[in-house]
């Protein structure tokens, strides 16, 4: 231990942490798994989504976006926060439109990986059955916005990894979707199959073109272990 590295609380745990680590990156590297669907380590946090959100000190705060600091309180695992989360994750289904059946993601969509590890068989909530666009016009790339999250991960990362910003929100509420960079389909942008923000949609709404199936259903990343299991591995803790 540094001079300048102090320790935290999570669920009763003791956590070392650096000097303007967020409470999610301390945690990851602790062996402690918080369910995120915007967060990944490779971009700046946004926030978006909430499935992050602890009590930390009493008060309800994103884990991605908080630095930690020495002595802080986290609660992270308990049954009033993992039933909000529950009810976001509802919620991100019924405005989609998410057929897990068919979906060339399944088994490697962080979405329904959640859903299984919180224990959601089906949605529980109606669905809106919105009617969404989809873009085939790219020669590599394929965008399905009835599975969209708005995560902005594809956002920040053709932005700040990338430097193309080919990809930014358009509306609000319910009529919120991805929009691009163009005056009609994705063809017209800058966008590669090899950019970073071609691979880091959590869902099935960005597809590499002739890559479907490749991995059999049965032997994908969350077939094979629960989501977080990464992590929890990391301190011998056994994976939810």
């Amino acid at each position: 231990m540094n001079g300048q590295e102090f320790f935290f609380t999570v669920d009763g745990r003791q956590v070392r942490a650096e000097p303007g680590q967020t409470i999610i990156a301390a945690c990851d590297a602790a062996g402690i798994y918080i369910p995120r669907l915007c967060h990944h380590p490779d971009l700046k946090p946004a926030g978006h989504c909430k499935l992050c959100s602890c009590y930390i000190d009493g008060r309800r705060a994103s884990a991605c976006t908080m630095p930690a600091a020495p002595g802080m309180v986290v609660i992270s695992d308990n049954e009033e926060l993992n039933n909000d989360r529950r009810v976001v994750l509802n919620m991100l289904f019924v405005e989609g439109n998410h057929i897990c059946a068919t979906c060339e993601k399944s088994g490697d969509c962080e979405l329904q990986a959640l859903a299984y590890r919180l224990d959601i068989p089906s949605p529980s909530l109606p669905y809106q059955w919105q009617r969404y666009e989809i873009d085939a016009s790219h020669p590599d790339v394929f965008i399905d916005r009835n599975t969209c999250v708005l995560c902005s991960r594809c956002i920040r990362a053709s932005r700040d990894l990338d430097g193309k910003s080919v990809f930014g929100f358009a509306g609000r509420g319910l009529g919120m979707r991805l929009n691009i960079d163009a005056k009609a389909e994705l063809d017209e942008t800058t966008f590669s199959a090899i950019d970073k923000a071609a691979k880091i949609c959590p869902v099935g709404c960005i597809v590499i073109k002739r890559t479907g199936y490749r991995t059999p259903v049965g032997l994908r990343r969350f077939d094979v272990t629960p989501i977080g299991s990464d992590i929890e591995n990391k301190s011998g803790a056994k994976p939810k």
